[in-house]
Parts: structure tokens; sequence; C-alpha cells
């Protein structure tokens, strides 16, 4: 049926072909309990999350709803967003507690900020009052804040504990996460002030002051900061984890490695997803879900579109004086568009890592233009010779080699310009830089060369 490997106690699926998912459909509709929770039992939770996905709408449905079958927290999270919007709807306010009880913080919270609010107050109800306040708290935050991605579970201690004491501490206490990689040193008013690897505290003297082992801590992430400046401060400072602090510099939570690993992918498709005008779709979204919200950009299109075809018309004398200039005007524009694109995607993410800044934008600026000039001369000579040979058209010949030096020019200029200038007015440059930046590439592509064409070969 499907090629599985036991990595663990867990088996690992590798391949869910179309017999396997067609079997289970089947054990589903003929409500086989005991062949349903065997085989979710046996998989890795990351491969049912994508069982559950590749289920027909009507089937996943008819899963959830057997009595027998109880989605494990695990599962769950594995499961991508439209999938669980999904799912959350045909669970039950106990169940979604059940699973929230289960999940570390982080991860309850980014599963509660999905539900409508009045089934959000009924899950909040049924929850623990500790578990409550600190997922209400969380709320409090702004949506993208550093706040909805760190974890409320992490270890601290007194600086003036020994290392006996707080190896004892770490024994005894039963509410302290599974699983931990450093010990906070906070001061009197739960400040952190350093931090110490389990690994230093295992291996030290048990007398040792807890201060007098720690490192500082290099920094401090802020519970309102964006979560895409978080894995900014990651990335630069090599972090493996930080401590969050309120407004007050007090300890109230941490962010590990695994939490930014994930924002940074999903900031990465993002950009990637908005470039193509498709914003956060998913595989799994319905056809009228996909068609609304690609409708919006392929419509400013088409006026774009427009402009470069009023362009065109201006000049419909000349291009029927010379057929031929119909035939080459796709090669200026789809040559600039392109060109245009890649100093585009270099700037996007230059900005993205913050490495363009006002310091070296002119530099930056400077470099886009000698690119569009080399770029320029050596494919308005690779394309002069192809066309001299096509139509044996001196003139013609020298008017694309022209056009295209301009056009790659322009297309290198406004690849930077274009998204700079939009992150000046606060507009996210993946939204829109593309659709500008085309349009401007095709505008003055058509200008110039049937512009020119209409000057030099026609006067």
């Amino acid at each position: 049926m499907s090629l599985v490997k036991t990595i663990g106690e867990k088996k690992v699926n590798l391949d869910f072909n179309k017999d396997f998912i067609n079997l289970f459909n089947e054990k589903i509709k003929s409500k086989d309990v005991q062949f349903i929770n065997q085989t979710l039992k046996d998989l890795h939770p990351s491969d049912v999350a994508n069982l559950i996905e590749n289920l027909p709408a009507d089937t996943r449905e008819k899963l959830i709803e057997i009595e027998a079958f109880n989605i494990e927290a695990e599962i769950f999270i594995e499961i991508n967003e439209s999938i669980q919007a999904e799912v959350l709807l045909l669970l039950s306010v106990e169940s979604i507690a059940k699973i929230l009880h289960k999940l570390e913080s982080d991860n309850a919270l980014q599963i509660l900020e999905k539900l409508e609010e009045k089934k959000k107050k009924k899950v909040l109800d049924k929850l623990l009052p500790k578990d409550r306040f600190l997922l209400e708290e969380g709320l409090s935050y702004p949506e993208d804040s550093a706040a909805r991605i760190m974890q409320r579970e992490f270890t601290a201690v007194p600086s003036n504990w020994t290392v006996g004491q707080t190896i004892d501490y770490l024994r005894e206490n039963k509410e302290l996460p599974k699983e931990f990689l450093e010990i906070f040193i906070v001061d009197n008013d739960f400040k952190p002030i350093g931090t110490v690897p389990s690994s230093r505290v295992l291996r030290t003297p048990r007398d040792s002051k807890m201060n007098s082992i720690m490192r500082k801590v290099p920094v401090l992430i802020s519970a309102n900061m964006d979560k895409e400046e978080v894995g900014h401060t990651f990335e630069s400072y090599n972090l493996v984890s930080a401590g969050v602090v309120n407004k007050n510099n007090k300890l109230v939570g941490m962010i590990t490695a695994d939490d930014v690993v994930t924002v940074v992918q999903e900031e990465a498709e993002e950009d990637v997803l908005r470039l193509a005008g498709v914003g956060d779709e998913e595989i799994t979204d319905s056809v009228v879900i996909k068609t609304k919200r690609r409708f919006n950009w392929l419509l400013l299109n088409l006026f774009t579109a427009l402009i470069a075809t009023w362009v065109i018309s201006r000049f419909g004398a000349t291009i029927e004086q010379m057929v031929a200039l119909a035939f080459l005007m796709p090669i200026v524009a789809s040559m600039g568009g392109n060109a245009g694109m890649q100093t585009l995607a270099v700037t996007i993410r230059a900005i993205a890592k913050k490495e363009l800044s006002s310091g070296n934008f002119f530099t930056v600026v400077t470099k886009e233009f000698i690119i569009g000039v080399l770029n320029g001369i050596i494919f308005a000579i690779i394309t002069g010779v192809i066309v001299q040979f096509w139509f044996k058209e001196i003139n013609l010949s020298i008017l694309i080699a022209v056009s295209m030096i301009l056009n790659m020019i322009v297309a290198g200029l406004f690849g930077i310009l274009v998204p700079v200038s939009l992150k000046k007015f606060n507009i996210d440059p993946a939204i829109a830089s593309s659709v500008f930046v085309t349009t401007i590439t095709d505008v003055i592509g058509f200008l110039s060369f049937l512009g020119i064409g209409s000057y030099f070969l026609f006067n």
C-alpha cells in the first residue's frame, strides 16, 4: 500500500499513494474504528497530519465524527492552517480545550487565535485558571509580536542559588518544562541577568554559585517586538534561545530556535507568494477561496497591461510602416521585465534581512546601474546581431540594441527604487513591487523602442 519505515517507535510514511488513501477513505466510511486508530497510532504525527490533509473534506468530517477517534495534540499542530481551521469547526469545545491543555503555550496560543470569539471564550472557560490566564495574556499582545510565538514554560532560578540548590529544584519541581537547554538567572525583581547551559550545571561542583558560572544575556527580546525582527535578531547573534521580557524588563517567556525557524519559513513563503500575487494561499484551500485571493492581483495586472497597450497604440502608424517592430517588441519588454524581477528579488531579500540601509543605499543603486549598463550592452550586441541576420536592416538592429540598453538600465534602477519607496510608505514591498516594476519596464521598453524607431526610421 505505502512505503513505510520505522523511526523509534513510530512508522514513517514515505509515500501516501492513491491506494493507501482510498483504503483509509473506505475504512472511515465503514467506521472501522479499530483499523483507523491502529493506523494513526502506528504512524508519525506529521504523517498522520499529511494523511488527514489528503482526505476529501466530507471524509475528514466523518473521521472527526467517529466517537472513538480523538485527534492528538501533536498531530493537530502538524496540520496546515487551512485544514486546522476546518477541523476546529468540527471539534467540540471540550476536544479543543483538551488539545490546548497538552500543548506548549506558544502552540496553544496559535490554535486559540484561529477560533471565532464566541467559541474562543467557551474554550477558555474550559481550561484550568493558570492556563487560561497565560493564554488570555498572550492574546492581549499584537498578532505578529514576539509574545505570540514565545513559550511561557521556562526554567529560572535566583542568582544567589548554588548549583546544588538548582539541581534539587530541577529534580523536585514537577511543573518545569520536560526539556530545556538553558536555565535563566534572575535577580530579586525577576529580571534576567544571565543564562547557564544545563550541561554546565551538571559538571560544576554543588557549592558553586549560579551567578559565578552564568554567561551574561547577549540580547533580550521585547514582548512587543515584531516576530520578523525576532528572526533577524536570532540570526545576527547566533542564538539558540532568548528570554522575552515585558515593559518592566521582567522575564515572561522564552523563544527557541525551532520557533524562529518556523517564523523565518513563514515569512519567506509569504514573500514568495506575495510576489506572485497569491497571498497566504494554501494548496488545500477551496477553488472559491483561491479565485477570490487571486482576483484583485489579476485585476491590477489587467489595468497595468492596459497602460502598456495604450503606449503601443500611440505608435500604430509606425508599426504599420514596419511590421518587424511588432515582432521585436516582446523581446525588449520581456528582457527588461526579467532583469527587473532579478533586481527586485535581491532587493526584497536585502530589505527582509536588513542588509539595505541608508548608509549603503547609493552604493547598491550604483551597482545596479552598472549591472544594467553591462547587461544592456552584452544583450544589445547579441540581439542586434540576431536581428541583422534576420531582417538585414542595420537601422533596426541599432534601434533594438539602444532600446535594450535603456530598458535594462531602467529595470535595474526601478527594481531597487520601487520596493525601497514602498517600504518608506510602510507598504510591504513584496505585495506590489512586481506589478509596478513589470509595468515600468514594459512602458519604457515600448516607449523607447517605438519612440526612437518612429523618430529615426520614419523622419
